[in-house]
């Protein structure tokens, strides 16, 4: 009886933690505040952390259990509150927020309940190793190499490189289980923390051991809004670096340590490998040639652009705030500029909206390319993101689940996780409004624009409008607020008549079968040339058109590329000589 006795009190414990595990509200505090001090050891592959942060009870009831969680590869040491050690229940918790595809989690007993909206202050300590690991990505399936290139944080003898949250939770976070085999789930739930996190603050204090052996010392780099190299105790023994996020916004802290040499320019600063110098000088000198024409759109550089070398060629890029990490070997000449007008961009214009801040950057590509180039292979370009977001609005119309109206709002520019949306999408929504409002009138709103200020979705919308003196609330509803898919043209008919200054007129009716509108361009073409107006087509509707010239048309085309489209395979209308009325 007694072992019987002993044993249901063990199952009851048992029950009571699996329900305990179960109604966790993951996501229920917010971290407002992080000041870490950080001990990078490349010969031992270890990370060691010590220091504070802050949580603030965000959910609707008191809370007496938190949720702390870091990469799998580390281990909790210690947690306390106002000096004293806290009990918490450390177990591994499957998520593809971390490369390794879990956390340490640690559940902590709180002394007190927290109430909505108040705050409670954490000692941490925690330590370990970061390897390459790219276990998330193999068990998926993907090639060994392949998933070593995209995922290649490590801490190593050789190079160390460490991407945060969505890559290595090398900082405490707090966040439910994300499935990369689940399409667009790690995303949602990435996209739900830098919601959460994007006005907390975070501090941290780098240091490394350097090797006073090596002809070239040891480099510290982080992202964030001030980037500073700092000597530990007066020495180079613990050469590292200061890295303040005020706030964080959408940045992802990053740092790195490497044998690195140094390309400095007015607008851009290159870290390179001994090996590559020669690249490092290339980039820098694409990145000044570039800085032209970024400040002209965006206004001059806020911070100076960093741009640090990655030992792995075929390394996938990566970018937080003003740091671009980046294999320097690997980069086409001829693409340089390229590269270098995104990094600028985010450098000279920030916002706290990612349709905003990546649509731009993405924007100030297809600009650049339109510079070098013309705009038809800025439009082949743009062309290349257009087919990937066909492909997810293909995509989203098999999903079913969702009401259309909810779907709309979920996905919309303003809401979306989804990056081909608001990196795409919003590349394409920013070329359309160059379009309908002129170069001039949209480099007065982005001049207007103040981060700080933006506090709702209209208020770069009601920017562009109060500077252009134009009435968009349908375009911004179509593919700002919500997202109604893509247009659809076609032309329906065209009716030619000549006139009497011996000119053909031709009317033109363009039905657009798609629910998003759009001012599209419309194209006649004839013997020896070509006129090209500009139509509005509201979606689900028809426009009409009257265009004069001087020969009988041969051939319209409605949409050159700028405008994306979910089929342009009948945007061709071939006119007969006989459809000419005498």
């Amino acid at each position: 009886m007694k072992w019987r006795s002993l044993g249901l009190c063990f199952f009851i414990v048992l029950c009571a933690s699996v329900v305990n595990a179960f109604s966790l509200d993951r996501e229920a505090f917010t971290f407002t505040k992080y000041d870490l001090d950080v001990r990078v050891e490349p010969e031992q592959q270890r990370l060691g952390v010590r220091g504070q942060i802050t949580l603030r009870n965000d959910s609707q009831t008191p809370q007496k259990m938190a949720v702390l969680q870091i990469s799998s590869s580390l281990d909790w040491r210690s947690i306390k509150a106002a000096g004293k050690p806290l009990q918490f229940v450390s177990q591994p918790y499957a998520s593809d927020i971390d490369h390794t595809g879990a956390l340490s989690e640690a559940v902590v007993t709180l002394p007190d309940a927290v109430a909505p909206k108040g705050t409670i202050d954490l000692e941490i300590a925690y330590e370990g190793v970061i390897v390459l690991d790219a276990t998330r990505l193999t068990r998926l399936g993907t090639p060994e190499t392949q998933a070593s290139s995209s995922d290649w944080d490590q801490i190593s003898a050789k190079f160390t490189a460490v991407r945060g949250a969505g890559y290595v939770a090398w900082y405490p976070i707090a966040a439910e289980a994300a499935s990369l085999s689940e399409g667009s789930d790690l995303f949602e739930v990435l996209g739900r923390w830098k919601a959460r996190e994007a006005t907390s603050i975070m501090k941290i204090g780098f240091a490394s051991p350097a090797d006073a052996g090596d002809a070239i010392p040891l480099v510290t780099l982080c992202s964030g809004d001030e980037l500073q190299a700092v000597t530990r105790e007066g020495t180079t023994k613990f050469p590292g670096a200061q890295c303040s996020y005020q706030p964080l916004g959408l940045l992802v802290p990053a740092f790195v340590v490497a044998n690195y040499g140094v390309v400095d320019r007015p607008a851009i600063t290159v870290y390179n490998l001994p090996e590559h110098a020669g690249a490092a000088e290339t980039y820098a000198s694409a990145a000044e040639k570039t800085s032209t024409l970024v400040t002209e759109w965006f206004g001059a550089a806020r911070k100076k652009t960093q741009t640090a070398d990655l030992d792995d060629p075929s390394a996938a890029p990566f970018e937080s705030g003003s740091l671009l990490l980046t294999p320097l070997a690997s980069i086409d000449p001829k693409l340089a500029g390229l590269i270098a007008a995104h990094q600028l961009t985010h450098a000279a214009f920030s916002s706290p909206r990612p349709w905003i801040n990546e649509g731009l950057a993405h924007f100030a590509q297809a600009l650049y390319i339109e510079q070098q180039k013309g705009r038809q292979a800025a439009l082949d370009y743009m062309g290349t993101h257009r087919s990937a977001l066909s492909a997810v609005e293909k995509e989203k119309e098999k999903q079913t689940t969702v009401p259309r109206s909810e779907d709309e709002v979920n996905r919309s520019l303003i809401n979306t996780y989804d990056e081909e949306l608001y990196r795409s999408k919003a590349m394409c929504v920013w070329w359309m409004l160059r379009d309908l409002v002129g170069d001039q009138g949209l480099k007065k709103a982005l001049a207007a624009y103040r981060p700080e200020q933006d506090k709702e979705p209209s208020y770069m919308p009601r920017l562009i409008q109060a500077r252009t003196q134009r009435d968009l609330e349908w375009f911004f509803d179509d593919w700002v607020y919500r997202d109604r898919g893509l247009p659809d043209f076609k032309v329906e008919s065209a009716f030619t008549r000549k006139t009497m200054a011996d000119e053909y007129l031709v009317t033109i009716t363009v039905a657009n079968l798609g629910r998003a509108g759009a001012e599209v361009p419309v194209t006649v073409k004839f013997a020896g040339g070509e006129i090209t107006k500009r139509l509005e087509v509201r979606g689900n509707n028809k426009g009409v058109i009257r265009v004069e010239i001087s020969k009988p048309p041969e051939e319209i085309v409605v949409n050159d590329g700028s405008v994306p489209e979910s089929d342009m395979t009948n945007n061709t209308f071939k006119i007969e000589a006989t459809d000419t009325a005498k």
